[in-house]
């Protein structure tokens, strides 16, 4: 099957072809959503699980989402055809055969996921492990992507899947700095994905993606962004009521104020440079936030 998976890949390097794999079930990406879920176990009153089903839960997430990542590709093949950006993907140039061998590995692949992560913890953190690869592969790729510039908002749900997981592993009754987590991730979504969008708005407009920054004027995309910035910013020190301590408040401080700076630095300066150093400070928002409540549950427990 494996054969059959990598299709026109199979008489290439071995190392090149593990690196086209990684590509394809986005593990950068299905590596942070983990630390979600490990945040999400981290800021969590209670018992903690133990070491082992913190491991396999974890796991589930990562391959959960690598799943929800590889079915992304398989479907938007021809919208990465069109975009310079992703023209050479493996679906898309060939390497890899977009046939039903794939669909069967994508489908098996999320289904130990979940049944992983019901029988290490929990039913209801099996069903959040779910529905956060059900949202990104069905929901923002299928259905919302090429309709509505809404698309990568209503798709953020997938990383707050991954907190709520992480938290029902803990108690699935969900404690307030949890769903605030939950909240936080949502709203980070949006502007982080549109700071890339900006950047790459002609290649989205011509491949007819209705991204935001394609379908209104520069500065009315980076208010938008500015607003969704300094909202889940705002939001992401309120945990610090319930519970977490000064590690993450520190560096949620940090790494928030940091992206409100950048976001009004595309405000006054709308362009491809200023939005990616936007998307930069996202990302460095967004693992001060997560390796904050993960070590504030570590050391100061």
């Amino acid at each position: 099957m494996a054969t059959a998976l990598i299709g026109q890949a199979g008489s290439a390097p071995v190392k090149e072809t593990l690196a086209l794999v990684y590509s394809v079930f986005k593990v950068r990406i299905g590596s942070a959503i983990m630390l979600t879920a490990l945040a999400g176990i981290a800021v969590t009153p209670g018992a903690t699980p133990a070491s082992w089903q913190i491991v396999v839960l974890a796991l589930a997430v990562l391959f959960s989402s690598a799943s929800a990542g590889a079915f992304n590709m398989y479907m938007e093949r021809d919208l990465d055809a069109r975009m310079q950006r992703t023209r050479n993907r493996p679906f898309v140039t060939g390497r890899f055969t977009a046939n039903g061998f794939w669909l069967a590995g994508i489908v098996l692949l999320l289904v130990m996921s979940i049944v992983a992560a019901a029988l290490a913890t929990n039913a209801v953190a099996a069903v959040y492990v779910f529905l956060g690869a059900f949202v990104y592969g069905v929901v923002y790729t299928v259905w919302l992507k090429r309709r509505t510039w809404m698309n990568i908002v209503v798709g953020g749900l997938a990383g707050s899947f991954a907190v709520l997981g992480g938290a029902a592993a803990v108690d699935p009754g969900l404690a307030p700095a949890p769903l605030i987590l939950v909240v936080v991730l949502f709203l980070w979504t949006p502007p982080h994905f549109w700071s890339l969008a900006f950047k790459y708005r002609d290649e989205y407009a011509a491949a007819g993606v209705p991204m935001l920054p394609v379908v209104v004027n520069e500065t009315t995309a980076a208010r938008i962004i500015l607003a969704h910035t300094v909202l889940l910013v705002t939001l992401s020190l309120l945990p610090f009521l319930f519970g977490l301590g000064w590690i993450y408040l520190l560096g949620t401080a940090a790494g928030g104020g940091w992206f409100i700076w950048t976001s009004i630095g595309l405000l006054r300066c709308p362009s491809a440079k200023t939005a990616m150093i936007n998307f930069h400070a996202s990302l460095l928002q967004l693992s001060l936030l997560l390796v904050g409540a993960i070590l504030d549950a570590w050391l100061l427990a």
